[in-house]
């Protein structure tokens, strides 16, 4: 039963899931695009105009494959699906809050959404990052892109952050039970876990990013609960997907690691993502899937994300109410 607010809170509550967003149709991929290489702490060359200028090199040069990649997966990204249809299963759980999302790249803009929520006079707000790991390129862009809308509509409610949870355990149970239920009745001693992140640049990571070390983390406890639980793995590796241009990115990477599986049996789960989109849909499931058939790899199972499902939206309403509950009235 939805939970109901006291008769004497006097707040209203909303709790903001922050993402990057994805493209809902064809058109819809360019800007897209332009609004990632746009985005300083995604290409990080401090002249505007110089990055304007190549990010308009890149978006020429990707553009007709990404939407080969988007025709390939349904004409569009699912990311904002999902995003809808989880914050449906949210307000299952607490019909006093209001769940809504902001993507950075793709509307919701975070603009509009706060706008909105000033106009609802909503005074206090759980800013809740969908990145389970931080970084500097995908957490604190949507953070400071929040705060900076927040001063340009002179809105100032009361502002809760969950910016990760890359040690938060009940995550990394809903993960294994992704992958058990993957494998069905399968054998996980004839598999390798391959677990897939985005990669990053090696520069922005000596800079300071804590990216690849709470990745690093989520492995160590995937780990301990394995153990804890008898199961066991033929493997089980971290590796790095979706490297751009020619510069030196985080290793390995997952499509080396897949091509050097001839023989073996393969699951991956996309450690660094929680809804399903191009990086997971296409890359994963459709242009890894056919190298890992290219090199003889023998079995390709593919997880799914968290997305929508009831379990995901508890532990993400778990979090929230903690930040709330755990901040003075």
């Amino acid at each position: 039963m939805p939970t109901q607010s006291p008769a004497n809170h006097t707040h209203k509550r909303a709790i903001i899931l922050l993402n990057m967003g994805g493209p809902t149709d064809i058109s819809g991929v360019e800007s897209f695009l332009q609004n990632l290489f746009s985005d300083p702490l995604i290409l990080r060359i401090k002249n505007r105009f110089i990055r304007k200028m190549v990010g308009s090199f890149i978006i020429n040069k990707r553009l007709e494959s990404a939407k080969h990649n988007y025709r390939a997966i349904g004409g569009a990204s699912p990311l904002p699906a999902h995003t809808f249809a989880l914050c449906k299963q949210l307000e299952k759980l607490d019909s006093s809050a209001i769940f809504t999302y902001a993507m950075r790249y793709t509307p919701p803009f975070a603009y509009d959404v706060l706008r909105s929520l000033c106009e609802q006079k909503v005074d206090e707000i759980v800013l809740f990052s969908m990145y389970p790991q931080f970084s500097t390129t995908t957490t604190k862009s949507s953070m400071l892109d929040i705060y900076h809308n927040l001063k340009a509509l002179s809105y100032t409610p009361r502002i809760h952050i969950v910016e990760d949870f890359h040690a938060y355990e009940p995550y990394y149970e809903l993960i294994v039970s992704t992958i058990l239920d993957t494998l069905q009745e399968r054998d996980p001693r004839d598999f390798t876990l391959l677990l897939s992140a985005h990669s990053l640049p090696q520069k922005i990571v000596d800079s300071g990013d804590p990216y690849p070390a709470q990745c690093q983390k989520g492995v160590e406890i995937l780990r301990t609960i394995f153990a804890r639980r008898g199961i066991e793995f033929a493997k089980i590796v971290l590796a790095y997907q979706s490297k751009v241009g020619p510069m030196r990115w985080i290793e390995p990477f997952t499509s080396d690691i897949i091509a050097k599986a001839s023989g073996q049996n393969l699951i991956i789960y996309p450690l660094a993502f929680t809804i399903d989109n191009a990086e997971t849909i296409y890359e994963l499931g459709i242009e890894y899937k056919e190298l890992a058939k290219q090199k003889g790899v023998k079995d390709y199972l593919l997880c799914p994300c968290m997305n929508d499902s009831p379990e995901f939206a508890t532990m993400i309403y778990t979090l929230a109410k903690q930040r709330l509950d755990s901040s003075p009235t």
